[in-house]
């Protein structure tokens, strides 16, 4: 039970912190960044900035140990992840620069599916108080 405890605080910690630090870089690549400038401005508006403020959020309930925080949390990490896997094959696909933003966005993606997976386990969902 201590190393379900240490995991889940640890992946806890984590969100919040790559969450934070996620808001001003979405920004800088959004707005620095010269070619696809207005499909990444789109992206950072419409759905790169809401999962990352909603994993703050998430984040805050899981320190909180509710069981809405492992919800919210699921629900964050699939809007990161409906976003930064499409984004990253067409960019990859019409762009083809693995080495830079398509790598980092389909890095993120296997994180987020990793992160995903972890939370989706049964003891998270029937009770976060437990742990």
């Amino acid at each position: 039970m201590a190393s379900q405890r240490l995991d889940y605080w640890i992946m806890t910690w984590l969100g919040l912190v790559g969450n934070v630090i996620a808001l001003p870089m979405i920004g800088l690549i959004a707005f620095s960044n010269a070619d696809w400038k207005i499909a990444n401005i789109s992206i950072a508006f419409g759905i790169a900035w809401p999962a990352a403020i909603v994993g703050i959020v998430a984040a805050a309930g899981l320190l909180a140990q509710r069981q809405w925080g492992v919800i919210l949390t699921i629900v964050a990490l699939s809007m990161s992840l409906a976003s930064s896997l499409p984004y990253g094959i067409v960019r990859l696909l019409l762009v083809g620069d693995m080495a830079q933003i398509s790598g980092l966005s389909m890095l993120l993606s296997l994180i987020n599916l990793l992160a995903l997976l972890y939370w989706c386990r049964s003891e998270h969902r029937l009770g976060a108080r437990r742990l």
